[in-house]
């Protein structure tokens, strides 16, 4: 492998000029705060442990301050951009900056949220610093669409990086929490300060690690089944599962005739269950009886 120039990656002034004749400047609508720290998108490469055989892909690349870390390290980088301007600029700014990988480099101009096939060989990795308005769904999006992706590495606010690695029992344990530990083991794995963002944000950012598992856990429900359960019993998640899931379920007694049925108490609260005890609910949901068919008319 050809090693980068010490100067490929951006800094601060080369992330203002870039910015500068691309007359761009952050949008708090699509959640945009660029990195412009070699020094941090390096280490975010390190925590990813990213290998020289790994397909990445990242969402969001921005100016490709993260971008052009990961192509150093991997065998080949798919980045997702939906901005117009920076989708068309970010090939040149790896072309000019690390000529020597840009033939490694894919750049996909869609929203995230639509992408349902990249480009080259199936992505292993996702690594990016997620928009925060919808790094949630992004995330989920991805780990559903692409099952090749073994691990990804992602950076968000505090907040939602607390969730997502939350374990059953803890306060912020909710809907991303559950959904998460579906495809993936989930882990917190550092903290980013605000002053290498710009613009800084007015929050923390944190890195989640999520190791995908062998499989789903081993239910006869589906994903979607699953994901009902775990949507109704966190959107009242200071009542009973008895009386939250009984919209889900027809009525109270069909809830708890599920819950029962899978081994979980009806006075439990969601933010107790593991993602395993919600696929048994929904393994539990009784089937409503068809309505009788209208006989044929003469």
């Amino acid at each position: 492998m050809t090693s980068p120039t010490p100067d490929a990656l951006l800094g601060p002034a080369d992330i203002r000029e870039l910015a500068a004749a691309l007359g761009v400047r952050p949008t708090k609508q699509r959640g945009q705060n660029f990195v412009i720290d070699a020094n941090t998108v390096r280490r975010i490469v390190r925590t990813a442990e990213v290998r020289p055989d790994d397909v990445v892909v990242e969402v969001g690349p921005g100016l490709g301050s993260l971008t052009l870390a990961l192509l150093e390290a991997a065998n080949r980088v798919t980045a997702v951009e939906i901005d117009d301007v920076l989708a068309a600029a970010l090939p040149a700014t790896v072309a000019a900056r690390m000529p020597q990988r840009a033939d490694r480099f894919a750049l996909v101009h869609c929203d995230a949220m639509r992408v349902t096939e990249l480009p080259g060989p199936a992505p292993t990795a996702l690594v990016a610093n997620l928009p925060y308005n919808v790094a949630v769904p992004v995330l989920l999006h991805m780990l559903e669409t692409f099952p090749s992706i073994e691990r990804s590495l992602v950076m968000v606010q505090a907040e939602v990086a607390d969730r997502l690695a939350a374990p059953p029992g803890s306060k912020v344990y909710g809907v991303p929490s559950v959904k998460a530990n579906w495809y993936a083991e989930v882990k917190r794995s550092g903290a980013i300060g605000r002053s290498v963002f710009w613009p800084a944000p007015n929050v923390d950012s944190g890195l989640v690690s999520l190791v995908r598992r062998d499989g789903p856990p081993r239910t006869t429900a589906t994903r979607r089944e699953v994901f009902a359960v775990v949507d109704a019993a966190f959107a009242q998640r200071r009542k009973t599962l008895r009386a939250a899931l009984a919209g889900w379920a027809g009525s109270a007694a069909a809830a708890e005739a599920a819950l029962v049925a899978a081994g979980v108490s009806p006075q439990a609260r969601g933010e107790s269950l593991t993602v395993e005890e919600f696929a048994r609910i929904a393994e539990h949901k009784q089937s409503e009886e068809p309505e009788p068919s209208e006989e044929p008319v003469a």
